[in-house]
């Protein structure tokens, strides 16, 4: 695998976002980019959204490696998100700007003018990057809640908000003089709160985090969050932090509930509590005590555990290979046909298995990879078959590297007869199988990761969703590379982009394990192209299982036994 320099974290800001809403500023995310040659870009991470705002400052940073010896060119895209589909092309472009790490890293912050396309500026919009180096591992885990936050008060010239919605324009006076708003949409409603960390750096506040919004709630709990010590508070406790507490609009016009000030050390004294003040109202108003109080429940400092700490502690990632043999493929002798073999030797199939594979083969130390066929009748009795051994050998099923899968794959063509349906619940059942004898041992020492290579749409589709959601809880990725030009929309389901995919019965995935491709998105594209985007998300995958089993990486690697081709034990 190629080394790693160093992590580098950027933080994203913009500045006059031109307005693509009709009657309310644009809802800005940021989307990171990097050249992978061939005139590809791959998608390396997005920033949240944030609703109604002209000049973001996004909470969410992004990371990647830095390598001095490589010229590492970015493309940074801003767009309007108006949809919760994960798809950018019916958003609309507010800008971009092009870049190299190389000259983030050495301005540490850079600004940018953003650009609709070449030689058109994006009204006054800007884009600026700094870049920090993550030093060390370690994250901040805090869990916070509130009590007793002040609702919201529709007030003019009085103690509330003088941000005002309503609806009619029928006005009263109240006690002391204030004025009332019949149609305000917020009188007296319970608030919708949502907490901002900054810490205090070059004379200023940066944002270091930003919560969700809970609904309704004066007494909210917000959930758990991690954030990189060095984000956080620059990697010092005695930092200055500020808190502050609001009420979200749907319009940006957020109303402060109120701040304090505080610094990691003293967060880290739990349970502690602290009073959210809100300046104005306690200028005014001397009865005021404060406007809530802030708890923090939990508050520690832990290491979180990246994918290179755990494959050089020692973890095997152990690649097994579906491939499809229906006969919706058509006659491997016909040119037509997705497993005709070129006069060079290649198809789609063996392409794909290339790709990917010869990525992968870099962390399992023997090279040695269980191969399967579904799909097919295959000799001798002519019984179709879901997960057939490539080499015909079922107590063996291993091939020597990629090669081995591919002189297996172009001497089992011949000797089968495709058939069908597409089933893919058997083949991801017999990996989870040793997947599941892997938890076992309670250590990260094996990670699985299941290759379908498949031409058509999934006919097993609820045996197929409950193999991933179970799946889901074990040690295992599955990638999908969907060959030709069927209908794949079945397969973009099980990818669960859009939320948890869930059995007929409303159980959850524990976890997003599934990552769909269509290859011909990449046909014309760089080999390694289609493995960095397929692979993208096996990193996150594999870390995120072992955090939640609380399994740090190991120190050594252990005798463990080797995977798909072994009878588990009970």
């Amino acid at each position: 695998m190629a080394h790693c320099v160093t992590l580098v974290q950027l933080s994203i800001s913009c500045d006059h976002l031109i307005d693509k809403d009709i009657s309310s500023k644009s809802d800005p995310l940021c989307v990171l980019l990097q050249d992978v040659g061939g005139g590809k870009w791959a998608e390396l991470g997005r920033t949240e959204r944030i609703r109604n705002c002209s000049s973001p400052e996004f909470s969410k940073t992004l990371q990647l490696e830095y390598h001095f010896e490589t010229v590492q060119k970015l493309r940074f895209g801003i767009y309007d998100i108006d949809n919760k589909t994960p798809e950018l092309g019916d958003d609309d472009f507010l800008g971009g700007a092009e870049c190299s790490l190389g000259q983030i890293v050495s301005s540490r912050i850079l600004t940018l003018p953003l650009m609709l396309k070449p030689g058109k500026p994006a009204g006054r919009g800007t884009i600026t990057v700094s870049a920090q180096e993550l030093k060390d591992s370690r994250v901040v885990t805090m869990e916070v809640e509130a009590r007793n936050l002040d609702k919201k008060v529709c007030v003019e010239g009085g103690l509330g908000s003088s941000r005002i919605k309503w609806t009619g324009m029928v006005c009263w006076k109240g006690k002391g003089g204030k004025v009332f708003h019949s149609g305000c949409q917020d009188f007296l409603g319970k608030s919708d709160p949502f907490l901002e960390f900054f810490h205090q750096g070059d004379g200023k506040w940066h944002l270091a985090y930003r919560s969700e919004v809970i609904k309704n709630n004066l007494n909210p709990t917000w959930k758990r969050f991690s954030v990189p010590l060095q984000h956080f508070c620059g990697g010092d406790p005695s930092t200055p932090i500020q808190v502050r507490c609001s009420d979200y609009d749907s319009d940006g016009s957020h109303d402060l509930i109120g701040t304090f000030h505080t610094s990691l050390a003293q967060l880290q004294a739990v349970p502690a509590e602290f009073e959210c003040i809100h300046l104005e109202k306690q200028q005014k108003k001397k009865s005021y005590k404060n406007s809530g109080t802030i708890c923090v429940k939990i508050c520690q400092v832990e290491t979180e555990y990246s994918f290179l700490d755990y494959v050089m502690g020692g973890c095997q990632i152990n690649f097994t290979v579906g491939v499809d043999f229906t006969g919706s493929n058509g006659d491997p002798s016909s040119p037509d046909s997705l497993h005709y073999l070129s006069p060079t030797g290649v198809n789609e199939y063996l392409t794909a298995l290339w790709s990917v594979g010869s990525v992968v083969q870099d962390y399992d130390s023997d090279k040695l990879f269980p191969a399967f066929g579904f799909g097919a009748q295959v000799p001798p009795d002519w019984q179709v078959s879901h997960e057939f051994a490539l080499n015909f050998n079922p107590n063996n099923p291993y091939c020597a590297g990629i090669q081995g899968i591919v002189d297996a794959y172009r001497q089992a063509l011949p000797q089968v007869r495709l058939y069908g349906p597409t089933n893919f619940a058997p083949i991801i059942n017999h990996v989870a199988r040793f997947a599941a004898q892997a938890a076992q041992q309670r250590t990260a020492s094996q990670y699985f990761v299941l290759l379908l290579l498949t031409d058509g749409a999934v006919t097993d589709v609820e045996a197929t969703r409950e193999a991933v959601v179970r799946a889901s809880f074990l040690p295992m990725s599955v990638i999908i590379v969907g060959v030709g030009g069927a209908d794949f929309e079945a397969m973009e389901q099980l990818d669960a982009d859009g939320g948890p995919l869930r059995t007929r019965s409303g159980e959850a995935a524990a976890r997003d394990i599934v990552q769909f491709v269509p290859y011909r998105r990449f046909q014309n594209a760089p080999r390694e192209a289609l493995a960095q985007t397929v692979l993208a998300e096996v990193p996150t995958q594999l870390v995120s299982y072992f955090k939640a089993q609380g399994w740090a990486p190991l120190k050594a690697l252990p005798p463990a036994a080797k995977g798909p081709a072994q009878v588990p034990q009970a």
